[in-house]
Parts: C-alpha cells; structure tokens; sequence
C-alpha cells in the first residue's frame, strides 16, 4: 500500500508538472501572436523551427532515456555504469551535431529557408543539444525518485521563460522574433547550470559492451518516436517547401501554428489521461477482467474528449482572444485539428494491446503508416489548398493510425469496445454541433446561451445514461452531510 501511494504521489506530480508547464507555454500564444502580426510571418517563424527542434531532439536522443530505465533496473548492470554511459553517449552525440551544425550554419541556415538570420538557427542548435543531454540527468531524477526536483526545474524553465517573453514582447513593446529563440537559450543554459549536481559524484565510464546492448534496445524505439513526432510536426516542416510563395508561406503557417494552439486544449485533456492511465493499464494485465476494464476506459475517454471539442467549439467566440485578431482566419482549422487530437488519443487507448503482449513494432508500422498517408496529403494538397490542407492530413493520418491500430488488435488481442453506445454519442455530439454552427443568431449572449443549452443536454445524456450523479463521490459526500 506504501508503494502505491508513493507511486500515485510521483505520478501526480510529474503529470502536474507537465501539464501545468504546457499550460503555461501556451500563454505565450497570445505573446507573441499580439507581438508580431500575421503579416509579418514571425509566428510563420517560431512554428517552423519550433518544428524543427522537435525532430532533432528525437534524433539527438536516439531512444536511450528510455534505455537508460530498462538497463538501470534490470538488477544485473551498475546504475551509475548505464548513466554513465548513456550521458556520454547522447552527450557526445549532441556535442558532434553542435559542432558540425556551427561550422556549416550559414549552408544549413540558407537550406532551411533562413539564410540571411542563420542566428535562428544557431541559437535553437544550442538549445536542442542541451536539451537532449538533459534528458539523461533528468531521467536520472526519475529513476532516483526525486519528483519534486524534476518538476521545480521544469517550472523554472517555463516561469523564467514566460518573464523574459513578458518583459520584452509585452513591456518593452519589442517584436524580434529572434529574443524568443534567445531567451529559450538562456533558459537552457540555466537549467544546465541547475543540473550539475546531477553530473558529479561518479566516475565516468563509457561502457562499449554495455553501449551496444543499450542500443540494440533502444534505437527500434527510435523508430516509433520519429513516426510519432512527424505525425506531430510533418505539416509545419512541409509547408515552407511546398507552398508557392516562400514569403507568404511564413504567414500561412503562422496563422496556421497560432490557431492550432486552441485546439491543443485537447492534447492537454488527452495528456492528462495518459498520465493516470498508463500505469492503470498495466497494474490491471493480470486481472481477470482487465479487457472488460479497458473497453469502459475508452468509451469514457471518447465522451470526455467530444465533451471537450463541443465546449472548445461552443464558446470559440471567447476562446479566439488567445490569439491576434489578425490569426483569427485560421479559426476554421479548429474543429479539425481537435477531431485530429481525439483520433490520436484514441489510438494511444487502442496502442497497449501490442505493449500487453509484446509486439511494439505493431506501433513502429500503424504510427509509420499514418504518418506516410499525413506526409502525402500535405505535399499534395497544401500547394491548392494550404493550411486547410495540413489540418486534413493529420485527421486522416491519425485516423489512419487509429484504424489500422483497431482492426489489427482485435485479431491480435480481442477487446469488446462498446460500439454502439459509443456511436450514439458521436452521433449526439456531431448533432449539436451542427446545430450550434448553423443556427444563425447574430448576438453573441444568445449565442453563447444557445450553445450552453446544447451543452448541457450532451451532459445530461450522459448523466442519464452512464453517470448516474448518485455515482459521483464528491457529491454522495455533500448530500450525506446535509
């Protein structure tokens, strides 16, 4: 009992801390979206190489945080041996990309379309260098069981950030795209600094024979990363390339980048989830009614998440503040990227078959699948159709992943999902949507009201027909004291 509760203690703290700092990330969309207009493509900027770092950090760490846990836990290597060499190995690694991206900058600069600012470029090299050898130190923590250290260096990250972005976006009046790749670097710098106790206090050995196992374990992982992050950030690294104008690209795809940020309201609810659900999943493998249990989490998880696109969508009339008025004509990407967001969360759901039984490459070839059909759409379509035609291909690339994902696993490792209920209620929330897009009325109050009435009979359904009030805890409580 102890280690449970030590355990749902750590949980909650590393899943707080992650999604209290993406929270407090997505505050600098309106920043910056206030800072620098669309025109200007400077958010164009911020999003593709954003996009950018985001790959190379998966490639930088080659699996081996990862790694690095399985080894350190196996009961047969030295711990300190494995963090030893998996810091001088992601180390080494990051420090050669440095290196080489610092001597051939201004080719590499001028290749991704930044040839006369490789500064960009140079500073986020820095950046994700650094932050590929702090994965190791910071998985360290994690092993060492020190969540309040991991979690206070995260925050310090991101409340140091957000003051810098505030001090001279928002107090100074400043509009430079390239303070916000600076002040990311001194943030990094920083927490490297902070991280140095973390680096002392062993010896340091690079283990070959132990290096090769650690990879033979860990660069099939890197295979499912680089699908998994591609399928995050293809479009935004595609766009540039293949849009007709180079100069209105950066606008396109900032407006674009801007506001996707609303829709990412679901990737927080979906992360939430994750963190409570994936030590669940495999703490339930070995009952007998784990299937059972299972299919109820997805249906629940689906009508939280459709509960979640009606109230983004109902009250988009107040959300769209978050960012510029001149973003606003991205608006309509919005309900496609979250529909996207839902597809992914419900194949992370359908994702543990293949973890329960052993089989991960399925994950290597559903993920790889998706991201050929989101790449394909994008290089197709985004020269007719541009940003509109980013959003579909993650739709249909999640979608694709998810199917495939379905399908496979109830061969694979059968699991009775509730069809049918779950199909009335995407049935019922794509009825109210449509009914709160297309009946026109013009005075925002009464829209809102309008859309407030249609939210609350999605709740009541499912209060009526799954969650039933006298079920809820918190409320039994109440009652009981009165």
């Amino acid at each position: 009992m102890v280690n449970l509760k030590s355990l749902a203690k750590e949980t909650a703290i590393y899943g707080l801390s992650s999604i209290v700092g993406r929270f407090l990330n997505y505050l600098l969309v309106p920043v910056y979206t206030l800072a620098m207009s669309a025109q200007s493509g400077g958010y164009g900027v911020v999003t593709n190489v954003y996009a950018w770092v985001a790959l190379v950090l998966v490639l930088l760490t080659f699996g081996m945080e990862t790694g690095f846990f399985r080894f350190a836990n196996n009961g047969k290597d030295d711990p300190m041996r494995v963090y030893s060499t998996a810091l001088m190995s992601v180390g080494g690694v990051s420090l050669v990309f440095l290196a080489l991206g610092l001597v051939f900058l201004q080719p590499i600069a001028g290749l991704l379309g930044y040839g006369t600012h490789p500064e960009y470029i140079g500073m986020m090299m820095a950046v994700v260098a650094m932050d590929a050898f702090q994965s190791i130190p910071f998985a360290y923590l994690r092993y060492k069981k020190r969540p309040l250290r991991f979690a206070a260096l995260k925050l310090l990250f991101i409340f140091l950030n957000i003051a810098l972005n505030l001090v001279y976006y928002v107090g100074m009046g400043g509009s430079d795209v390239s303070y916000a790749f600076l002040f990311n670097l001194a943030c990094t710098s920083t927490v490297m600094l902070c991280l140095l106790p973390e680096l002392r206090g062993f010896r340091y050995v690079l283990d070959r024979a132990l290096l090769r196992r650690m990879l033979a374990y860990s660069l099939p992982l890197l295979v499912l990363g680089l699908a998994g992050i591609l399928n995050q950030v293809a479009d935004k690294i595609i766009f540039p390339y293949v849009y007709p104008d180079a100069a209105e690209a950066k606008v396109q795809l900032g407006i674009y980048g801007a506001a996707s940020k609303i829709a990412m309201i679901m990737a927080m609810l979906t992360q939430a989830f994750r963190y409570a659900y994936e030590p669940f999943v495999f703490g339930k493998s070995r009952d007998k009614d784990n299937r059972e249990v299972y299919a109820a989490a997805m249906k629940y998880f689906i009508i939280f998440t459709l509960l979640a696109f009606l109230a983004v969508m109902f009250y988009l009339d107040l959300l769209k503040f978050i960012i510029g008025r001149d973003y606003w004509a991205g608006l309509r990407v919005v309900p496609v990227v979250m529909a996207a967001e839902i597809f992914m969360g419900v194949y992370f759901n359908l994702s543990f078959w293949y973890k329960l039984i052993d089989e991960t490459r399925w994950g290597a070839y559903f993920s790889l699948a998706g991201c050929f059909v989101l790449v394909l759409i994008n290089v197709l379509f985004i020269p007719r159709f541009g940003y509109m035609a980013c959003a579909w291909a993650g739709f249909a690339g999640y979608g694709t992943a998810m199917l495939l994902s379905y399908f496979v696993g109830q061969k694979k490792y059968p699991i009775r999902y509730d069809l049918r209920s779950i199909g009335r209620y995407v049935l019922l929330a794509a009825v109210l949507y449509v009914a709160a897009e297309y009946v026109p009325i013009e005075n925002l109050w009464l829209r809102l009201g309008w859309r407030t009435v249609l939210l609350l009979v999605f709740a009541a359904y499912l209060v009526k027909h799954d969650l039933p009030l006298n079920r809820i805890p918190l409320l039994n409580r109440l009652v009981a004291k009165k």
